[in-house]
C-alpha cells in the first residue's frame, strides 16, 4: 500500500475536550485521553495538540512510505524519528503517534480488504473476557461524598464474548436499581455517595455470575506516606493488609493498583492467588513492566495503546507477558472516542482481558465490534463444518 493522503484535526471525546484524529488514504483513526495518568506514561503530544497536527498535515515525507505489513509500521517510527530528531518516535506524542499509526493500518486493511485485527494477526482464535465498570468512585465521580476506589468492576462468566456483554449489561442496571443509581460517570459507571465496602457488598450478591473486581488507583489516594479514606489514614503496611482482606471477604477476582505507583515492594505483598494488576505502576512501559514481574510485584497488567504510542511496542509487551505468564488487559481510557480499533487490537494481541466499560456509546461500539468479530469467526467456522458436511 502506497501512502498517498496523511492529515489530522482536533476533535471532542467523551469528555468534550480535545483529542487527535488522523487520516491515512481517507480511513480515520483517533486516540483517547485519560483521567487518572501514571506519570511514567508517554507525554500525549509533542509540545502541544495543535503542534503534532501542524507537524502532520505537513508531513509530506509520510507519502514516500510502501506499507505492507504491520512490521513495516517500523518505517513510519524510523521516519519520525529522522524527520523531527527524535531519539524514540514515542517523543512525538503518544496520542498522535498511536493515531497516525493506526490509521496506517486501517488503510492498509481497507486495501487488503482484510479486517484490521487481520493485518495483525490473521491466526486470532482467543476473544477477551470483558471486564466492565459498573460503579464509579475516586477521580471519576461528581458527588460530593463518593467512595475511595475509582472502579467497581464485574467480569462475568458467560461462555460467549457476547454472552458476557448480556450478562454484564444486565447485573448493572441489577445495581443501579439498588443503588437507586441516577447519574452515571464519565465512563458510564454508576455514581454513589455509598462506602467502598457496602458497594461490594451489593456487588458480592451477583458472585454466581460475576468475578468481582475493583481498581482503588492508589495514587490517587496517597499523600505523605498514608493512603486517605476521608478523614482515615492508613499506612502503607494497614493499606496491604486492607486490601489483603477485601481480597478475602469479597473474594476478589481483580485488584488494580492496590498501592501507589513506586511501591513494587508493598504491590509483592498482595496476594497473588488472585489478579493483581498493575497500571500507573507500570505505564504500558516495557522497562516497568520488567521490573515489576522480576520483583513479583504483579501477574497481571493494564495495557493502554495511547499511553505508550508505539504499536510496535505494544507487540511486544504482548510477546514479553505471554512469555512470562502475566495476564494481559486491553484498557480503555476515560475520555474515549469512537474508534472501536481497540477490539481489534485487543483480539489481535490476543488479550486475555479487555476493559472499556459498559455503557455509553463510547463504551458499546468496542464491545459490539468484538461481538461483529466473535460472529464473523463462527460464521466461518460454520462454512468450513458445512463443506466437511
Amino acid at each position: 500500500m502506497q501512502i498517498k493522503e496523511v492529515s489530522a484535526r482536533k476533535i471532542k471525546d467523551s469528555r468534550d475536550e480535545w483529542t487527535i484524529e488522523v487520516s491515512v488514504n481517507g480511513c480515520k483513526a483517533s486516540s483517547p485521553s485519560g483521567t487518572s495518568t501514571g506519570k511514567y506514561e508517554t507525554p500525549s503530544y509533542f509540545k502541544s495538540l495543535d503542534n503534532n497536527i501542524k507537524l502532520i498535515n505537513n508531513f509530506k515525507e509520510l507519502k514516500t512510505l510502501e506499507i505492507n505489513s504491520f512490521s513495516d509500521l517500523s518505517k513510519v517510527e524510523n521516519l519520525v524519528k529522522k524527520k523531527f530528531k527524535l531519539k524514540d518516535a514515542k517523543q512525538f506524542g503518544a496520542n498522535a503517534l498511536f493515531a497516525l499509526e493506526s490509521a496506517v493500518l486501517k488503510a492498509l486493511a481497507r486495501e487488503e480488504c482484510r479486517e484490521l485485527w487481520e493485518v495483525i494477526n490473521p491466526r486470532a482464535y482467543h476473544f477477551p473476557i470483558p471486564v466492565g465498570n459498573a460503579v464509579g468512585g475516586g477521580l471519576h465521580s461528581k458527588e460530593k461524598h463518593h467512595p475511595a476506589f475509582q472502579e467497581f468492576l464485574l467480569i462475568p462468566k458467560e461462555a460467549s464474548f457476547c454472552g458476557n456483554v448480556i450478562a454484564m449489561t444486565e447485573i448493572q442496571k441489577a445495581i443501579g436499581i439498588i443503588l437507586n443509581g441516577k447519574r452515571k460517570d464519565q465512563e458510564g459507571a454508576w455514581e454513589t455517595s455509598f462506602y467502598d465496602e457496602q458497594i461490594l457488598s451489593i456487588m458480592d450478591k451477583f458472585k454466581k455470575k460475576a468475578h468481582l473486581g475493583i481498581d482503588i488507583a492508589a495514587s490517587t489516594i496517597y499523600d505523605n506516606g498514608y493512603y486517605h479514606y476521608g478523614k482515615l489514614k492508613f499506612s502503607i503496611s494497614k493499606q496491604i493488609k486492607y486490601v489483603n482482606h477485601l481480597i478475602d471477604r469479597y473474594h476478589l477476582l481483580y485488584v488494580e493498583d492496590p498501592l501507589q505507583e513506586e511501591d513494587f515492594q508493598g504491590f509483592k505483598s498482595i496476594k497473588k492467588s488472585h489478579l493483581i494488576v498493575g497500571d500507573d505502576l507500570t505505564a504500558t512501559n516495557i522497562e516497568r513492566l520488567k521490573k515489576a514481574f522480576s520483583m513479583n510485584s504483579i501477574n497481571a497488567v493494564i495495557i493502554k495503546p495511547n499511553q505508550n504510542g508505539s504499536l510496535l511496542d505494544l507487540k511486544e509487551i504482548f510477546e514479553f507477558c505471554k512469555k512470562k505468564g502475566i495476564h494481559t488487559i486491553m484498557s480503555h481510557r476515560a475520555g474515549e472516542t469512537l474508534d472501536t480499533s481497540l477490539a481489534d487490537y485487543a483480539f489481535a494481541f490476543q488479550a486475555d482481558y479487555i476493559k472499556c466499560g459498559i455503557s455509553t456509546k463510547w463504551r458499546k461500539v468496542k464491545l459490539k465490534r468484538l461481538i461483529e468479530i466473535e460472529k464473523g469467526i463462527a460464521g466461518k467456522m460454520f462454512e468450513k463444518t458445512s463443506i466437511l458436511d
